[in-house]
């Protein structure tokens, strides 16, 4: 089963948003990535800054296999695919819950 392994979130300036971020929840930027705040335990989800995206969750699988299982679940319990602009390499779909907000399974995999 997907679990809750990143928020992204919206924000207009990642350096400002990054510095209260990680004071506020105690987390760290990432080594590779100073967008991605993470636990400094490793338990609990990651903060994804982003300027370009929408808020959204990112429901993390373990494999391809798992991602499409975990899709058709979601979509049988009324989520909706949304027609995506997807990169070559996507690792994500792309889904609607029943109101409409966005968010993505992700096969961590890749």
């Amino acid at each position: 089963m997907a679990r809750i392994r990143s928020v992204v979130l919206h924000v207009g300036d990642i350096p400002r948003a990054a510095a209260f971020w990680t004071e506020a929840l105690g987390y760290q930027a990432a080594p590779d990535n100073p967008a991605f705040l993470v636990p400094p335990d490793g338990h609990g989800p990651r903060l994804h800054l982003d300027e370009d995206d929408r808020t959204h969750l990112d429901l993390w699988v373990p494999s391809a296999q798992e991602q499409q299982a975990e899709v058709e679940r979601l979509v049988g319990l009324g989520a909706t695919k949304v027609d995506w602009d997807y990169p070559d390499d996507a690792d994500f779909v792309v889904l609607a819950d029943t109101e409409g907000n966005l968010f993505c399974v992700v096969d961590t995999s890749a």
